[in-house]
């Protein structure tokens, strides 16, 4: 039996701001239970829900040093679907509605979680052979294994691996607050360990010390190399590009599933979609006040509202998406610029533009069901969750050609009839539009080949069981 334990600074359902959530919750489900033995560790964040705390039992508890002061660290544990979940608890750094601050306060509550993790495991009877660290708020724990912890025989022989879900968060402050904070003497902090660009690099550490590296799709492992997509980092990738590996994310096909689904208005699978699919598309119509009609071609978006998310392409193009036929629904919180840009369009086009600036996910679900198209024409995207839930619900991706966009949707191909979607390579608003056209000249003129599209879409499979079968591979191997 091998044991693997995850840490991350968020995991679903206690607690999510992104992607990461996702993975971090889903995927150790997804393990053959018979040879590996997938625990998590996350932080006992005030903000997880009360029912989730009830069922959390107190293990153990012990004092932490961090620089200069003792500090206490809780762990508690509980089970759910089949999977071992422990938490660090401390109030002080744990407090608070969001489990991000400021940097400053996260860098040093996250160098506390890193330790606690670590000095947490001889005491709860779990020595696991790998940790799999995610992100850079656990960046320092590889550091610290390799460091303070490897004069321990418990410690001895436990390997690590990074995984990278979003390179531009790397976790930088100034080395001496950091020294301070970490207590890891002068030698880590030379630019071929900790230090880069005259400050500390919580990521970098991780990246440099854990003994293989993964992201989250192989194109953007790839990216990553190059100075465009490597945020000042891509020297270290090409250095450790023999242990660098992308593996796709997947996503829970139990939870997003048209067929079961209980938040869309009428359910439908890969049979009936042809007759049952276009009832989401009345309902949402008449629920969002736009004009209901079914012929309108309906385009949706479901994103963080950032430049990352290549919104700017829309903005430069936005009085021509918004045609006469198209109708387009927005859902997601972001920068106040796109926020107002979708808010104004709204106001404008009232019955053909929806803008929900706010996260709700039974309104996700509605719009993945409901849509005709999904635009996500993203600057960069280390996988991407929306374009696999919009393949699994027929609704068709508009993708721009990087990272896990270009792993996961294959172009349409109207010559030999195959793909599962539209893209389009370079960053340009009008090569966005045209390629919208063209999906909408396929939509309304050839309708056979639109459904042809949705069907190889919704027989696509991202669930995890895919990647679960990656990461197994990646563990035997370590």
């Amino acid at each position: 039996m091998k044991r693997i334990l995850f840490v991350a600074s968020e995991c679903v359902p206690f607690i999510k701001t992104g992607g990461l959530a996702d993975v971090v919750g889903s995927l150790p489900k997804y393990f053959n239970k018979e040879e590996f033995d997938v625990r998590v560790m996350v932080p006992k964040y005030c903000a997880i829900p009360d029912t989730y705390k009830q069922q959390m039992k107190y293990k153990t508890h012990f004092y932490l040093n961090l620089a200069w002061r003792s500090q206490y660290v809780g762990v508690l544990e509980m089970e759910l679907d089949g999977v071992t979940f422990y938490f660090i608890d401390n109030e002080f750094y744990f407090v608070g509605s969001t489990p991000y601050g400021n940097i400053y306060e996260d860098i040093e509550k996250f160098a506390f979680f890193s330790k606690a993790a670590l000095s947490a495991l001889p005491l709860i009877d779990f020595r696991p052979d790998i940790i799999h660290c995610h992100d850079w708020q656990t960046g320092l724990l590889p550091v610290y294994l390799k460091d303070t912890f490897s004069q321990n025989s418990f410690f001895q022989g436990i390997k690590s691996i990074m995984t990278i879900h979003n390179l531009k968060f790397q976790g930088v402050w100034d080395m001496k607050t950091v020294k301070d904070i970490s207590g890891l003497s002068s030698y880590y902090f030379a630019p071929d360990k900790l230090e880069a660009y005259g400050d500390a690099n919580y990521l970098k550490g991780g990246i440099v010390y854990a003994d293989y590296v993964t992201t989250v799709s192989s194109s953007y492992a790839q990216e990553i190399k190059m100075p465009f997509y490597g945020e000042g980092l891509d020297g270290l990738m090409r250095a450790r590009s023999n242990e660098l590996e992308g593996i796709v994310n997947g996503i829970d096909y139990n939870e997003y599933n048209p067929e079961t689904d209980p938040y869309i208005f009428k359910t439908y699978n890969s049979k009936n979609f042809r007759k049952e699919k276009v009832k989401n598309k009345r309902g949402l119509q008449e629920e969002l006040g736009l004009e209901q009609d079914e012929k309108k071609f309906m385009i949706g978006i479901v994103s963080r509202l950032t430049d990352q998310k290549g919104l700017d392409l829309i903005e430069y193009v936005i009085e021509e998406i918004c045609n006469e036929d198209t109708q387009l629904v927005v859902l997601g919180t972001g920068e106040e610029k796109y926020e107002n840009l979708f808010r104004h369009y709204a106001w404008k086009y009232n019955n053909r533009v929806s803008a929900n600036i706010f996260y709700s996910n039974d309104r996700a679900h509605k719009i993945y069901a409901a849509c005709d198209a999904f635009l996500m024409p993203s600057l960069f995207e280390p996988c991407g969750l929306s374009q696999l839930m919009s393949l699994r619900y027929g609704t068709v991706p508009i993708v721009r050609e990087t990272g896990g966009l270009r792993d996961t949707v294959e172009p349409y191909n109207e010559f030999e009839s195959i793909g599962t979607g539209f893209s389009f390579s370079n960053y340009n608003a009008h090569e966005m539009l045209s390629t919208l056209r063209y999906a909408k000249h396929i939509f309304y003129n050839k309708k056979r080949e639109w459904n042809k599209i949705i069907d190889r879409g919704m027989a696509a499979d991202f669930s995890w069981d895919n990647s679960a079968k990656r990461y197994e591979e990646l563990y035997d191997r370590l």
